[in-house]
């Protein structure tokens, strides 16, 4: 019987956790798709809580402080452009201008507007650690990850810095053909996906209770017949 108890138990956990989950991606989703609101200042605690929140920003990018960060995407093998933007409220924040192909990487070839830029986005939270079986290398400029941290500390970026990078979006043409350098970054290429397998353990947990009831019904039944067997 306890074991049953605890399944069970177990099995209705994972139904809150379910429950927790799908908010979650609801208001995951609803941060998303709002209008965006201003990028949070670096002194905001709550910036943490607000990833996904579409966000704007404007400001100066500082081209020759960007970086190339690995990634692979819907559209194949290729780099984040990341950029520091010096917003013109007296802060910087990392901005992932979006995607690049190999080749591009390879000679360096992408737009970089100058002059004030307004970049609208979403809130991302900072990568720290590289990526997955493979650290940050800043002394070689090999980036696996979107570590804020470790990104304006070797790129140099002084003044305050947003904890947070934001993804920007899809600008003009970014569904055409990319026919010469002009046309990189592709931004907007953002997957939002959480995880949820919640309803399968809930289910794997209610079997398992249900498999340790039917064994205790077996082995109390088995023991009754042998008594009156016996008797």
């Amino acid at each position: 019987m306890g074991l049953a108890v605890l399944f069970g138990g177990l099995g209705v956990w994972q139904v809150q956790r379910l429950q927790w989950k799908l908010d979650l991606i609801a208001q995951t989703d609803a941060r998303a798709h709002a209008a965006p609101v201003t990028a949070p200042a670096p002194e905001d605690r709550e910036a943490g809580a607000r990833a996904y929140q579409a966000v704007r920003a404007r400001g100066v990018f500082a081209h020759d402080r960007e970086v190339l960060v690995q990634a692979v995407t819907a559209i194949g093998p290729g780099y984040w452009v990341v950029t520091p933007l010096r917003t013109d409220r007296g802060f910087t924040v990392l901005v992932n201008r979006g995607f690049v192909p190999q080749d591009a990487a390879a000679t360096r070839r992408w737009s970089r507007p100058d002059g004030e830029q307004d970049v609208r986005g979403l809130l991302r939270l900072t990568e720290p650690r590289g990526g997955f079986l493979r650290a940050n290398d800043p002394a070689a400029d090999r980036w696996r990850s979107r570590d804020v941290a470790a990104i304006t500390r070797a790129k140099g970026v002084a003044g305050p810095v947003a904890p947070y990078f934001i993804d920007a979006g899809r600008g003009a043409g970014d569904d055409g053909p990319r026919d010469g350098p002009r046309d990189w970054p592709r931004g907007g290429l953002t997957q939002i996906r959480f995880s949820n397998n919640h309803l399968v353990y809930a289910l794997t947990w209610f079997g398992l209770a249900a498999l340790a009831l039917f064994g205790l019904w077996r082995v109390r039944r088995e023991r009754h017949a042998a008594r009156e067997g016996g008797a």
